[in-house]
């Protein structure tokens, strides 16, 4: 977890990397990842009598096998009352084509577009997207593969900034939707 004090506003904003969202009022952005956070890896490692387990069900995606966890999914749901969700995943516009369906989540979420090419030596491939999205607002983020860079950058951040890492083999849990709620609350109380 990484966090920092309160401030930004919400502003109506269209870029090149994200689609067009109307404002929400003074909501942070939560940014969900999707592989390691609600689509989950090396579940098969897990025994039925782990408490970590997701429900959840196996589904084809694009051809693709995907342990989809509805756990996770139950938890957005939660979550989207305090948080502006976004996207920020590989999966781009098809998170809006499969989950909604799949998971019951709501449809038309807005999504980052990633450039293909290296924006920045090292960096981790999804910090422009998201900056640019962001605009200056508060945002948490969670991801399964949060690094040195993501630290560093959420660090430089003005805009209050909290990441939070998964376990990719368990996804979005209590816990993390719990520090998520919590930060969010702070933010709301000012």
């Amino acid at each position: 977890m990484h966090a920092k004090e309160p401030l930004g506003r919400s502003e109506e904003r269209e870029d090149a990397n994200s689609q067009a969202v109307e404002p929400v009022a003074d909501k942070p952005l939560l940014m969900v990842d999707i592989d390691g956070v609600i689509s989950l890896f090396g579940v098969s490692v897990l025994s039925d009598a782990d408490p970590r387990l997701a429900e959840g069900a196996f589904h084809s995606i694009e051809g693709i096998p995907h342990f989809l966890s509805a756990t996770a999914a139950a938890h957005l749901l939660d979550l989207r009352p305090m948080f502006e969700l976004v996207w920020a995943s590989g999966w781009e516009e098809r998170a809006n084509d499969h989950l909604p369906h799949l998971l019951g989540l709501p449809s038309g979420l807005p999504f980052l577009r990633f450039s293909r090419s290296v924006g920045r030596a090292n960096a981790h491939w999804k910090l422009d997207a998201i900056e640019a999205h962001a605009a200056g607002r508060p945002l948490a983020w969670i991801d399964d593969a949060l690094d040195e860079e993501c630290r560093a950058w959420a660090d430089a951040r003005p805009a209050p900034t909290l990441l939070v890492q998964t376990e990719p083999e368990i996804g979005l849990t209590a816990r993390e939707s719990r520090l998520l709620a919590d930060w969010a609350l702070e933010l709301a109380q000012g």
